[in-house]
């Protein structure tokens, strides 16, 4: 089994409109969510063995505070490679680590998001800015991930949103 964290990054700012999509940072409601989704991690005992995320700069600030206020002191990956890639993209990502990650969390954008959690679990839920989805595997190792599963290979187990939480 393994256990996969699917983190949509925290609310993104529109207010310098000369910025470079890619370049975006966090806005203020971003700036409160993105801790709060570190707390839910060391709270549910789910801080990850790695973080593989787009390099995006709104990906990029909501993971660090998350590790901030998770805890986790491990490999953080940043991937240009998952930006505007498609839900293959982060498959693909998933399909080459090493055996050692039990969990993993990767954070990016929707809709790829959203479209690997379905092919993932055939559950189709919103993942809105900041928005957190516990996914159990019934795999042994990443490499056994599939693009085109008949049968979903993983389990919805939790969903957080920002706006849920207390």
């Amino acid at each position: 089994m393994r256990t996969l964290l699917i983190l949509r990054h925290a609310k993104s700012s529109w207010k310098n409109a000369g910025l470079a999509d890619h370049d975006r940072p966090l806005n203020k409601r971003g700036k409160q969510d993105a801790p709060r989704i570190g707390g839910v991690l060391r709270e549910e005992s789910l801080v990850p063995d790695l973080i593989i995320s787009s390099s995006a700069r709104r990906a990029q600030m909501t993971v660090e505070a998350v590790v901030a206020e998770s805890g986790y002191t491990g490999e953080v990956r940043f991937s240009r490679g998952l930006y505007a890639a498609g839900w293959e993209a982060y498959l693909e990502a998933l399909q080459v680590l090493e055996d050692e990650f039990k969990c993993v969390m990767i954070v990016g954008h929707n809709p790829d998001l959203e479209e690997l959690l379905e092919v993932l679990t055939g559950e189709v839920e919103a993942l809105p800015t900041a928005a957190l989805s516990q996914v159990e595997l019934n795999i042994d190792s990443w490499q056994e991930l599939l693009h085109e599963a008949d049968d979903p290979q993983g389990k919805l187990i939790a969903l957080w949103r920002p706006r849920e939480l207390d």
